[in-house]
């Protein structure tokens, strides 16, 4: 019996496959996504309690080498993390409120200032300024008569952060259940599968942390004792802003940044403010030369360009949350994808020609199974 040609060829069929994959992939991203927007109280706290634990972690586990019970040892973490966040919320919050208006008024001369050298271009910069001082003001009379709800915004917050806390002790505490909680709910045959996959997100996510607030934390000091030694006002409060969206990767210090050398602009003259910027410039080559080679040499490595669509991503769909975890997210999946290409993928052939491709296989002994397990 004769068959009939196919009606496409062979890589135009590879190619749609290809794309009925993607459409499928897309789709059940884009539900996905759809329900965390929709059950958003609920997915936050989730989501933060999972960034808390995989910070608190390391703590963790020494309490419980230290022969501490699970739960006194998961209760005392999270009164470490009551104390240090609160801590430290309320040492930038008073620095912020401290030297807020300082540093608002720097600001504000340094628009002045902008203007004046422009002309032209600095009258309409002006004019920006004088119009967006009256859209503050209607917005702040806007913000007064809505009080009630901008309580209700707190409360909430609040809300999301005990629940939060209360997950930490949760997830801590039951952590090595969580391995068995898996497997009972993935199939039989992929329960290997679904644990690795697990693990190595979760490591991504416990280096990303780790990483970060430590980066963070020397940025701050580094930038900040740079402005106390050039007596740029509100340089604790400066400091406490670098620390804070040193979180978001690339942006947040670049805002930072930003802000330090315009109110050193403003307050301290052209000089200083070059002084200032060069300061900036260097803790940023130190982090991304030093720092982030050396802290995060063993957790999940992105492009530049993968984070800034992720932030981008984040911010378009939860706004500043969605920026916070959005990097965060993107390394658990970088994880997860890691973990299926180290399974999965097409062997390395061996300059031997000794790998799979070079037709040894594992009968040989020298491919995956039998080389390299």
């Amino acid at each position: 019996m004769q068959t009939s040609p196919p009606l496409l060829p062979e890589p135009a069929r590879r190619v749609g496959a290809w794309c009925v994959v993607l459409l499928l992939a897309a789709g059940v991203a884009a539900v996905g996504i759809w329900l965390c927007v929709v059950f958003e109280t609920v997915v936050t706290p989730v989501l933060l309690a999972i960034l808390g634990t995989a910070l608190l972690g390391p703590l963790y586990r020494r309490l419980l080498g230290m022969k501490v019970r699970k739960s006194f040892a998961a209760a005392l973490t999270v009164v470490a993390v009551l104390a240090v966040v609160g801590g430290a919320t309320y040492i930038v919050v008073a620095a912020l409120i401290e030297t807020g208006d300082q540093i608002i008024a720097s600001l504000r001369q340094a628009a002045t200032d902008i203007a004046e050298h422009l002309g032209p271009a600095g009258t309409s910069l002006d004019d920006l300024a004088q119009n967006a001082e009256g859209l503050l003001k209607q917005f702040g009379g806007t913000a007064a008569s809505g009080v009630l709800t901008g309580l209700s915004v707190v409360g909430g917050m609040l809300a999301t952060a005990a629940l939060a806390l209360v997950l930490i002790f949760f997830f801590l505490r039951d952590s090595d259940r969580a391995a068995g909680a898996l497997r009972s709910l993935a199939p039989r045959a992929t329960g290997d599968l679904v644990e690795a996959m697990a693990r190595r997100a979760f490591e991504a996510v416990e280096g990303f942390m780790r990483g970060t607030t430590f980066v963070a934390l020397v940025d701050a000091v580094l930038i900040g004792i740079g402005l106390v030694v050039l007596d740029v006002p509100g340089a604790v409060g400066l400091a406490a802003l670098v620390f804070v969206t040193a979180y978001i990767p690339y942006l947040g210090a670049f805002l930072s940044g930003a802000i330090a050398v315009l109110v050193a602009l403003a307050d301290r003259g052209f000089a200083i403010a070059l002084w200032v910027l060069a300061i900036v410039l260097a803790v940023q080559m130190i982090e991304g030369y030093l720092l982030q080679p050396m802290v995060q040499s063993r957790t999940v490595q992105m492009h530049p360009a993968a984070v800034m669509l992720a932030i981008t991503a984040g911010a378009s769909v939860a706004g500043i949350l969605g920026m916070l975890l959005a990097v965060p997210l993107t390394a658990a999946a970088t994880g997860i994808l890691g973990e299926l290409r180290t399974r999965y993928g097409a062997p390395r052939e061996t300059p031997g020609g000794t790998g799979d491709a070079g037709g040894t296989g594992d009968a040989g002994g020298t491919g995956d199974a039998g080389g390299t397990a």
